[in-house]
């Protein structure tokens, strides 16, 4: 068959699920990721036909799009700050959101070391609840002398998130612990912890697209509506006593809390909060220094 007639089943079998754009995006990714072909493809060789071995891998990504399962966990891989991931139904799929945190944090700790040359060496990072380990990976490889640790109750997400600080060559230290662990113990301190947790309430899942309530692990997206912060509550208790002097807190806010999160650690003291919008104009993240 030829690839353009594939093209075309992409459409009359997506069109009434997914906007044009995003069956084009869904098809050529497909191409790309299992036939190593570029998405101009078509205008070079129009005509080009495919074999029943190559139209197979298409044709069952395909089956799973029906579905509405995440491309990224079709293909096993998806891309954050300019890296690729491994991704599995244990651990979310890594959020252009998620990319303004960990630059932010960069940024921070470029400038504050911008006068004091090899000063990152001495940095700790710690990332709470690190999933597929975007963060952690993303941070080590943007400040390659400073000290990643990575923490997360699921052993499962550790396994994802080891392979990709392996696969993008980067040096992390991960951690099995539960942060809501009240007597969860780690004789390091930090220059920053920085968490995107799970901070969607129940009463918010009727927002939540199918492809993402389906397939992704709740674990790490939804909160009881009695407790929205939990979490936030936790890892603020855990910073008082693990953040070095000036050291800074970041967080992944869900953007209806923003404000909620910032009483929080209004209420422990930190100095120079900062509440962030995000690309798409919420209230996204949060920073504050401790004294």
């Amino acid at each position: 068959m030829q690839l353009r007639e594939i093209k075309d089943i992409f459409y009359q079998e997506l069109q009434d699920i997914y906007p044009k754009e995003e069956v084009d995006s869904f098809f050529y990714g497909c191409i790309e990721h299992y036939l190593n072909l570029e998405r101009f493809v078509l205008v070079l060789q129009p005509n080009i036909t495919l074999t029943k071995k190559e139209e197979a891998p298409l044709f069952a990504a395909l089956a799973e799009l029906k579905q509405e399962k995440p491309l990224q966990y079709i293909l096993g891989s998806a891309h954050f700050m300019d890296l690729e991931f491994m991704v599995n139904e244990y651990v979310l799929i890594p959020r252009p959101e998620t990319e303004e945190l960990v630059e932010w944090v960069v940024s921070d700790i470029q400038k504050q070391t911008s006068d004091i040359r090899h000063q990152t060496s001495n940095i700790r990072i710690l990332d709470i609840g690190t999933g597929s380990g975007c963060i952690a990976v993303a941070l080590a490889k943007n400040l390659p002398d400073a000290k990643v640790y990575a923490l997360d109750v699921s052993e499962k997400a550790l396994n994802v998130a080891q392979e990709n600080a392996k696969k993008n060559e980067v040096e992390v230290t991960f951690i099995h612990q539960d942060i809501l662990n009240p007597e969860l113990a780690l004789e390091l301190d930090f220059d920053v912890i920085v968490s995107n947790p799970p901070y969607v309430r129940e009463l918010e899942k009727e927002e939540i697209k199918k492809n993402v309530k389906d397939f992704e692990p709740h674990l790490a997206l939804f909160v009881k509506d009695e407790d929205p912060l939990l979490f936030y509550k936790a890892i603020t208790q855990f910073a008082l006593t693990h953040l070095n002097k000036g050291g800074r807190l970041y967080f992944e806010t869900n953007q209806y809390l923003g404000k909620e999160t910032r009483t929080l650690l209004e209420a422990h003291n930190f100095l120079e909060i900062e509440l962030r919008r995000d690309l798409f104009g919420n209230e996204r993240m949060l920073k504050g220094q401790w004294k």
